[in-house]
């Protein structure tokens, strides 16, 4: 869009629609709401457990009675969607990976839960495999290979296990090569065809996922780097490739992930294909916030409600971040 070219000083003083709070939310550009965020949450076995995440403060693995009452909260608070991370235990972590498509699993049981008892509330919820596998990776490892298309057969059976348990968004964030067409023939062939899925599209091979690591007790157990899946942090043509087949493929929405050391991958996006696009403020992004606010260092909720932003100002529709609840409050005054 052309940029109209102010007037020379004094016709134009640019500072006079910034005089005032009412001049300038009159004239903002972009605004962000509760219903912009997606909030992940990570939970686990037990009863009235809420297990803190160390290397993310303010963070804490959830029961799934916990679950129910935190999320009735969030929802309360505006936020439509939560998506569901399973803290697994160690026993069901195998090399086959088949606790992943256990109807009874822990995220499928938590799927079911939250719908009967918020059915307003959108359920979103991770496929890969790297919570259920004892290596580590989002795919299977044979022979120090992680195999792109015995995964996807896997991740099809983890997605219509997910469906079945009523969730509503499927995020495959394995970046296997062909799992969104095999997925969404998938879900149509069995009746799911309501049920929507946002794709990892844009997934980097970043260091800033490890406090994620930590709380789904994935630190320690990864075998070897997950470099030949995810994009290399250096590639720009290759993320919007990867984006665009996976539209092609059957994907409604897309992800990029990280967020905020990719803004250009999230602007590039929105005005290339102008369907949904989504980011995720990851772990380490929001470690890094909190620990400067904790140190005094930063104005936390300031430096959250201006990074929340800068995703609505790249072009993005919703961010997942675990600051969901406590920016909804701050939004909501």
């Amino acid at each position: 869009m052309p940029v109209h070219t102010p007037a020379p000083y004094p016709a134009a003083r640019l500072r006079r629609l910034r005089r005032t709070a009412a001049l300038r939310d009159l004239v903002a550009e972009h605004r962000l709401a509760p219903a912009d965020l997606i909030w992940p949450v990570f939970i686990r076995e037990g009863e009235g457990v809420e297990e803190a995440v160390p290397s993310m403060p303010g963070v804490a693995r959830l029961s799934l009675d916990m679950l129910r009452r935190k999320a009735e909260a969030a929802h309360a608070l505006g936020i439509t969607t939560i998506c569901l991370f399973p803290y697994t235990a160690q026993e069901l972590r195998t090399e086959d990976c088949a606790e992943a498509w256990n109807p009874e699993n822990l995220t499928n049981r938590a799927i079911r839960m939250l719908k009967a008892d918020l059915p307003g509330l959108s359920v979103m919820t991770d496929i890969a495999l790297d919570p259920y596998n004892i290596n580590g990776h989002d795919g299977f490892v044979v022979e120090g290979e992680i195999v792109n298309d015995e995964t996807v057969q896997a991740l099809v059976k983890m997605a219509l296990a997910q469906a079945e348990a009523g969730a509503d968004i499927l995020g495959p964030s394995d970046m296997m090569d062909g799992r969104i067409g095999a997925i969404r023939l998938a879900l149509e062939s069995a009746g799911h065809r309501g049920v929507a899925i946002l794709s990892y599209a844009a997934k980097f091979a970043s260091g800033f996922y490890g406090p994620f690591r930590d709380a789904v007790g994935a630190s320690g157990r990864l075998v070897g780097d997950k470099k030949t899946y995810q994009i290399d942090p250096a590639n720009r043509a290759e993320a919007l490739r990867c984006i665009a087949r996976d539209l092609d493929e059957g994907a409604d929405m897309v992800m990029v992930k990280p967020g905020m050391p990719y803004l250009d991958i999230c602007r590039a996006a929105k005005d290339e294909f102008g369907l949904p696009v989504c980011a995720y403020q990851v772990s380490g992004e929001y470690a890094m916030l909190q620990a400067a606010a904790q140190m005094g260092w930063l104005d936390g909720e300031k430096v959250m409600l201006e990074s929340l932003l800068a995703f609505r100002r790249a072009g993005c529709d919703a961010i997942l971040t675990y600051f969901a609840p406590e920016a909804a409050r701050a939004l909501r005054g």
